[in-house]
């Protein structure tokens, strides 16, 4: 392959794609080098792409945008739904960035599991002046009301999102930790399957890693949770209902692995026993997977006039007739304060050092880095501890001095609620803007499924993209989309089974259709839920 066919600047396509002008330059561009051109692992992807028209790409991103409104695939943003974008050029990931990837998380997961068993049980950690008192009680998710609520099996974070961005060498470096209800992986799987059903042609030069068994392991996991002398566990899927955003995301899991999907009035305590309300009459829960925040989850405990939890569930939980995923008070381990101290944690637990590094932090209620963050506030992005979906985020060098002096009130009146990062400027990918591919910010937010016996990682994940020009804010809610995350599969093996058989994502028949992703393998009763 010659130099001139793999630089993006002639090409239709990428025309002006590496402009030395544009926002962040200096970016890691996931697709090309600037200097050797086209990286290996999007060599094949770039041939299927340099042969399509300008036209073609708004022809196949109208069809993406037909099979998603179709299916209902759809976020809540303002109050109005509409469809999830999805851009019509994959991500893709080499089989060795994966395992890299994999190993951190799977390390971060049992570390975080180790550090909140600790947390609510002895505070060893603590006691052994590794971490200060006042760090996890000033923590507004640490909940006294879990203390000494252990889960029979031992997990509580069955299900972890932990979000990874590269910086500008190509490293990959954890930006924050989700313990408490991680969404997005309905977006992966339909992601997924939008992409095989409207671009079969793309997949067949690729060994793309399957991303349709997660709710098979997800069920495992659930199961695996149950109380003891739980023969046939009874799982439900706990939503806040309809009008939730990620309602959607529900349904489809429940449906996947089987069970009922609830809410909180379906259910009820009695004798420190769940139950749910059928047409048959009563049917003890025994793992409930909830996806409602920790304050509205029994009235009783918590928030008083919530209607979206159960009344007695904690109590039920702590008497071990009934386990809660993920767990109560985990919002404590994903803090954003508690993340700058993953290091420390890692070390005290597990004896290790990081395999994912952390982006670099300053915590603004230490005296001396807040100091410096005050001085550097316009160089910095300062984020709220508690915040989410991109929101309080204020960028230093893009803030006016009037924001600025606005921001020095709001960190000197409340340090703990503060962390400050220099300005990481995410990695990009080609995404379709117009009639052109042009280069716009992503992160990756993999998957965690923790059954006590092994953490499994989704091969992929949620990939979030920037789309507005020289943005660094990926959330939905932010104007940012997706791309469907190839995760490239490497030789088979033994220690690799799933990429056997339906290890690997649906390839087109010869007919032009594709062979359906399969989903978890149900019993009769299971089949009978879901007619």
């Amino acid at each position: 392959m010659s130099r001139s066919s793999i630089r993006p600047g002639g090409d239709r396509l990428f025309d002006r794609y590496l402009d030395p002008r544009r926002p962040h330059a200096e970016a890691y561009d996931e697709m090309f080098d600037p200097v050797e051109g086209v990286r290996p692992a999007y060599r094949r992807l770039h041939e299927s792409l340099m042969p399509l028209q300008p036209g073609d790409l708004t022809t196949r991103s109208d069809a993406l945008d037909r099979a998603l409104v179709d299916q209902g695939i759809t976020f809540s943003l303002s109050g109005q739904e509409r469809p999830f974008p999805l851009d019509l050029v994959p991500r893709v990931i080499t089989a060795s960035e994966w395992s890299r990837l994999e190993r951190g998380i799977v390390q971060r997961v049992r570390a975080l599991e180790a550090f909140l068993a600790d947390v609510y049980g002895p505070q060893q950690i603590v006691a052994d002046g590794v971490l200060p008192r006042r760090l996890i009680t000033s923590c507004e998710h640490f909940h006294r009301q879990a203390a000494g609520l252990a889960p029979p099996n031992g997990v509580r974070i069955h299900v972890a999102g932990i979000d990874v961005v590269r910086d500008e060498q190509g490293d990959f470096r954890v930006l924050e930790d989700n313990l408490r209800s991680p969404s997005g992986v309905s977006y992966v799987m339909e992601n997924r399957r939008t992409m095989a059903r409207v671009f079969p042609d793309l997949f067949m030069k690729h060994r793309v890693r399957a991303v349709d068994n997660y709710a098979v392991h997800l069920l495992r996991a659930l199961r695996a949770a149950a109380p003891p002398g739980t023969t046939d566990p009874n799982v439900v899927v706990l939503t806040p209902g309809v009008y939730n955003s990620a309602y959607f995301e529900h349904s489809l899991l429940a449906r996947q692995m089987g069970v009922e999907l609830v809410e909180g009035r379906d259910l009820f305590a009695r004798n420190n026993m769940i139950y749910l309300r059928t047409t048959e009459g009563e049917q003890r829960v025994d793992v409930i997977y909830r996806r409602i925040d920790d304050e509205f989850l029994d009235p009783v405990q918590f928030e008083p006039d919530s209607v979206l939890g159960v009344a007695g569930l904690v109590n039920a939980a702590r008497a071990g007739n009934v386990v809660v995923a993920n767990a109560v008070g985990n919002g404590v381990g994903d803090d954003k304060l508690i993340y700058t101290y993953l290091p420390e944690i890692l070390k005290y637990y597990l004896g290790e050092t990081p395999l994912l590094p952390n982006v670099d932090t300053y915590r603004c209620w230490l005296p001396s880095e807040q100091a410096e963050v005050l001085d550097r506030l316009d160089e910095l992005v300062t984020k709220p501890v508690e915040g989410s979906g991109g929101y309080g985020i204020v960028f230093g060098p893009d803030a006016s001095a009037k924001e600025l002096a606005a921001q020095r009130r709001r960190i000197r009146s409340n340090p703990r609620g503060w962390i400050a990062q220099p300005v990481v400027q995410l990695s990009t990918v080609p995404t379709k803007v117009g009639e052109r591919l042009q280069p716009r910010h992503v992160d990756l937010r993999p998957f965690a499924v923790n059954d006590g016996e092994s953490v499994f990682v989704l091969p992929g994940g949620l990939t979030r993209v920037a789309i507005p020009e020289g943005s660094l804010i990926v959330n939905s809610s932010q104007g940012g989309g997706s791309k469907d995350t190839w995760v490239l599969a490497g030789r088979a093996s033994d220690e690799d089974a799933e990429l056997r058989g339906s290890g690997l994502a649906a390839r087109p028949r010869s007919d032009g259709a594709t062979t359906p992703e399969r989903g978890p393998e149900l019993n009769i009763a299971q089949q009978q839920q879901q007619q």
